[in-house]
């Protein structure tokens, strides 16, 4: 029944039954344009393949699916060599390609399969591929980095001698606009008994990935860079296999614009995939500042702002111009349009594309209709300073802020905002200090970086763009069938994507092995059992006086609407010294000896003095922001 419906999926789509393929020239691309969707029918062929791919998989469901002998891999249209690691007894495979280069008439389409090439000769997939190109967000003195735009490529990392293990796919954040898939995965996989393989993958970025328009949408495919993780993922479920994976037995991962995606791929054709390309999420700071119609002003103007800035028109027509541009001139246009942002955002995101994403991602959540069974989701306690202006001192600054925050709320609804987050005191240099969440100050007045009318803004912005999305997606498997577990990641200073250093290493002198080692088999017994519980020795770490005493994290309670629960990730002890944030503060973090892990239960809509009330109230706004 399963695979019917998603059959039915796929033809209810499109009409068009197969995307075209890799090698289809402009002319081509332009009549499917005019007789059907390009985007629907790269749905509809993703949907199909890997239907087959699952048919297949249960027909040899009791086949093993082992580690290549000789580190060679055959994808059809390419081989790679991999390499062994005998320090971290890991094999990898780096720079391994998914998809044809988008390069050319292939640019703002849907990702290719390459073509077959049965004698293809082998490739040593030693070294990391090129990266996308990108841009940092908009703030003083940001860097033009160039990239390539043959990008979509992928790395491997597997257990020597692995037999159909679990499989983590990694997709990193950014801001949909920055980032790559390099992050090292030896030591996460190694904390975990070498129990699982990591795909970490890369996709188009920018306005590469993100570019918006009804003429995009008609000629080619918004969302090109969602497009290619889902392509990417159709990869993991063909040839995981070769290297030792399971393709039934897959959970994808991301923190930032990564567990934003992660939350679009729940998301994906209105809920409709179950468990086709995965069946289980992991979600770190799920990133949602807005989500735009595809065509509405907000994505068309950065359309045309881009395309003017190539030296294309400002108006009408301009898609093939920007086809044929060179690749120099529209990277230094993608990074001039997101300088011309607010700060701290990017210029080109996600949007409802009516596909893929079929709708306003707050709405679909609240309907519960999500794919995949079971969701790991989590924020940290300081997401807001790297995105917020450090010069908000008055009530004043701080209103003008939010109005270019949230350009499209009434003052009416801005003030909704500033009365669920009461602070009259004006940002001042002293004292900051760490909240414990449960009593006391809270986040909405002071944290380790800033206090008053700086640190209002701060925790609107994580509560807003990242925190309140993790307790809506956690929501959303509360349903048969399905479960997800929440946390928070505390250790100071806990800003957006310290956490990443904790469970996936290098570990900086604020983690310490205990802390570190909890984190990574929180990630791991999820990857592998699908609980995400872990013993109280480990909870408590060995440093504790009594490492084996009850702790909540042994046995943590799935998310409940009704009383919904997380797990706060906190040390205490050690050394305090003073760590240099990116936007220029000085903040208190602590170094071994003497630290201790502090993980524990906590109750989650009374966190930080009352977080649950004001997630309600961004919920309620979500439909003007939009997101």
């Amino acid at each position: 029944m399963a695979i019917l419906k998603h059959l039915a999926v796929a033809l209810a789509l499109a009409s068009t039954a197969l995307a075209a393929p890799a090698t289809q020239g402009l002319e081509t691309r332009q009549e499917e344009a005019e007789s059907g969707d390009i985007a629907a029918s790269f749905v509809s062929e993703l949907i199909q393949n890997a239907t087959a791919i699952d048919t297949e998989a249960q027909k040899a469901k009791r086949a093993l699916c082992n580690a290549p002998q000789s580190l060679v891999v055959n994808a059809g249209y390419a081989k790679y060599r991999g390499s062994y690691n005998s320090a971290t007894g890991l094999n990898t495979w780096k720079g391994v390609r998914y998809a044809e280069a988008p390069t050319g008439n292939l640019r703002w389409q849907p990702p290719r399969v390459p073509g077959p090439k049965p004698f293809a000769p082998i490739t040593d997939a030693t070294s990391f591929a090129a990266t996308c190109p990108q841009t940092v967000p908009a703030v003083p003195g940001a860097p033009f980095i160039p990239g390539d735009e043959d990008c979509l490529f992928l790395n491997v990392y597997a257990p020597a001698n692995a037999q159909k293990l679990p499989v983590l796919v990694w997709i990193h954040g950014g801001g949909y606009g920055y980032g790559d898939g390099r992050q090292d995965m030896t030591e996460i996989i190694n904390a975990n008994n070498k129990g699982f393989v990591v795909v970490s993958i890369q996709y188009r970025l920018g306005a590469f990935g993100f570019l918006s328009s009804q003429e995009v949408r008609t000629k080619g495919a918004v969302n090109a860079g969602i497009l290619d993780q889902a392509l990417a993922l159709q990869w993991v479920k063909s040839y995981i296999c070769q290297f030792g994976g399971d393709p039934q037995s897959v959970t994808i991962s991301g923190e930032s614009a990564g567990g934003s995606s992660v939350m679009y791929h729940d998301l994906a054709v209105n809920g409709g995939l179950g468990s086709l390309l995965f069946d289980q999420s992991i979600a770190a700071s799920p990133y949602l500042p807005f989500q735009y119609n595809f065509n509405a002003a907000v994505p068309t103007s950065k359309y045309y702002a881009f395309s003017q800035a190539v030296g294309c028109p400002s108006s009408g027509d301009v898609f093939d111009c920007l086809v044929g541009t060179d690749t120099t001139v529209l990277q230094q246009a993608n990074f001039a349009i997101t300088q011309q942002s607010e700060y701290g955002y990017w210029a080109f995101y996600p949007v409802t594309d009516n596909v893929y994403i079929t709708d306003r991602a707050t709405k679909q959540l609240t309907a519960k209709k999500v794919n995949g069974k079971k969701l790991l989701v989590g924020s940290n306690a300081n997401e807001g300073p790297l995105f917020v202006p450090p010069n908000i001192v008055t009530e004043a600054d701080l209103i003008g802020w939010l109005h270019k925050e949230f350009p499209n709320l009434s003052t009416a609804q801005i003030n909704t905002i500033l009365a669920a987050n009461p602070n009259s005191a004006e940002t001042s240099a002293g004292p900051h200090f760490e909240t414990n969440g449960v009593s006391g100050a809270t986040a909405v007045t002071v944290s380790g970086d800033a206090n008053g009318q700086l640190q209002r803004g701060n925790n609107i912005l994580a509560e807003a763009t990242f925190v309140c999305p993790s307790h809506w997606m956690a929501a959303a498997y509360t349903q048969p069938g399905k479960s997800a577990w929440q946390y928070q990641y505390s250790v100071p200073f806990a800003f957006h994507g310290s956490d990443v250093a904790a469970y996936f290493g290098p570990a900086g002198p604020n983690l310490s092995g205990d802390f570190t080692l909890a984190f990574r088999k929180i990630w791991g017994n999820f990857i592998t059992t699908g609980n995400p519980s872990i013993s109280n020795a480990i909870a408590n770490g060995a440093a504790a006086a009594n490492p084996n005493a009850p702790n909540g994290a042994s046995a943590w309670p799935a998310w409940n609407e009704a009383s919904p629960k997380l797990l706060n990730l906190n040390s205490t002890g050690g050394t305090p010294y003073q760590f240099a944030t990116q936007w220029g503060t000085s903040v208190t973090q602590f170094a071994s000896p003497g630290q201790q892990n502090a993980i524990a239960v906590a109750a989650a809509d009374s966190w930080e003095g009352g977080r649950g009330a004001r997630c309600a109230v961004y919920k309620a706004l979500a439909p003007s922001i939009p997101a």
